[in-house]
């Protein structure tokens, strides 16, 4: 009766999350917390909780739940989330005080009450001015996915791949579709098991340049759409050979392709997220030609072409880490000092292309470890030293950091439960073990 009882638990979470009304003020209010309080990431104590604010913690709060148990805020400690009411210096005039509104965008919040919050954003780079670009749209397209979302990418919807993505707080899981796979049943599965779907929908490199195979890709996602996919990422890191055709390699290209999907998705299901498709982190090119190009420049080549106008929410991919995801250096690898090595650094760099235009939606999140598994194959070695242990501390604080930064819709787990392992050690990624462990749902659900 277990498995039921979390779908139970999931779908009224889901429930919960579509249906709460918020009551806000222009300014918030400003208190302090009369004991220790449990943030959590929404209101009540099913949700994840995000920290522990000690006893006399400053907090504004801009938002409460129709209940008026719950309240949202943000601590002086730039820490963003729900708390009790009960727990906080606050009257019954001062909790009236709030006005009725609907909250539409959790990165709205006000400035802390006591001070500034820490940068939890190392400074970045002013954004690069590319010749050409083409001016975002004044407001994001409609989208009926708001706040922070958590998922992972599965490779099976096993009951116990299943219990541990409730464990661990998740909301979504991934699948990737080849090939004009049909996704109705992934979606029925999700759906069922109180999760939404998002689709990573590519085909054959070599197909990019025939015309007749793009028109039935869009067809494809089209109609993922209208079965009901949440959101869908168009195509996959096409900066490189292995998912974009050889000596046509081009962020023009791309951007053309995700323009005819982002419309024909749009025309299908209004609320389908598009997201555009993670660029393959990397600066094995120096630079870009029709062969390969690093991400940063293929970002900026997507921006000069109007992809902003196309899309709902950034992709972005961080799958080479090997420190924690608060460090910004001191990876022990050549060339470490590279963006790509480091959490903040991916953020930044992707932010000072971009702006806040767009949030991102990091479609592939992990950290590989060899741990309980043979030595890694061939070229992985660079996370031989990476424990399990660290992957599930690194993940439960990336999580934090993320929902935290306002810069981060959808955070993806690469993996939750793929097995293969030579010559791509995917179960290295994998979160749920080969003995059916989850150490970092233990970490993300404590």
């Amino acid at each position: 009766m277990q498995p039921l009882k979390t779908v139970r638990i999931g779908l009224l979470l889901v429930l919960l999350l579509l249906s709460v009304t918020v009551y806000a003020q222009d300014q918030g209010f400003d208190t302090v917390t009369t004991t220790n309080v449990s943030l959590r990431s929404g209101p009540g104590t099913e949700w994840r909780r995000i920290t522990t604010l000690p006893t006399g913690t400053a907090v504004r709060l801009d938002g409460q739940a129709f209940s008026g148990a719950w309240v949202r805020g943000i601590a002086s400690t730039g820490d963003i989330g729900w708390m009790l009411s009960a727990n906080l210096n606050m009257t019954a005039d001062a909790a009236a005080a709030l006005r009725p509104v609907l909250l539409e965008d959790p990165f709205t919040l006000p400035a802390p009450a006591a001070a500034n919050p820490p940068a939890e954003v190392p400074p970045a780079a002013a954004p690069t001015e590319v010749p050409g670009a083409v001016a975002p749209p004044a407001n994001l397209p409609p989208t009926n996915v708001r706040g922070f979302n958590l998922g992972g990418h599965v490779d099976g919807m096993g009951a116990n791949a299943i219990n541990q993505m409730h464990r661990a707080g998740m909301t979504w899981v991934k699948r990737q579709l080849r090939d004009f796979q049909d996704p109705a049943p992934w979606i029925a599965q999700a759906h069922a098991n109180g999760f939404r779907i998002l689709f990573g929908m590519l085909g054959p490199a070599s197909q990019v340049t025939n015309p007749g195979y793009i028109d039935q890709y869009i067809d494809w996602v089209a109609q993922a759409a209208a079965l009901g996919a949440d959101a869908i990422e168009v195509w996959n890191e096409p900066n490189i050979q292995a998912e974009w055709q050889i000596g046509a390699i081009s962020a023009q290209s791309y951007t053309d392709l995700l323009r005819r999907a982002y419309n024909a998705i749009k025309a299908a299901n209004p609320n389908t997220m598009v997201i555009s498709a993670a660029p393959a982190p990397t600066g094995f090119f120096g630079g870009c030609s029709l062969d390969g190009c690093d991400d940063n420049r293929y970002i900026e080549g997507m921006r000069a072409a109007g992809a902003l106008n196309y899309m709902d929410c950034i992709g972005i991919h961080y799958n080479e880490g090997v420190v924690a995801p608060d460090a910004t250096s001191g990876d022990p690898r050549g060339n470490s000092t590279y963006y790509t090595r480091y959490f903040w650094g991916m953020i930044n760099t992707y932010v000072a292309v971009f702006g806040r235009s767009r949030p991102l939606c990091f479609t592939e999140f992990g950290y590989l470890t060899s741990e309980g598994l043979p030595p890694l194959p061939g070229s992985f070695g660079w996370a031989n030293h990476v424990t399990l242990a660290n992957q599930a501390a690194w993940l439960d604080q990336a999580v934090a950091l993320a929902a935290n930064s306002g810069l981060v819709r959808m955070l993806i787990i690469w993996n939750v439960d793929f097995t293969n392992y030579s010559p791509d050690p995917m179960a290295g990624w994998a979160i749920v073990r080969p003995d059916g462990s989850c150490p970092a749902c233990d970490a993300l659900g404590s």
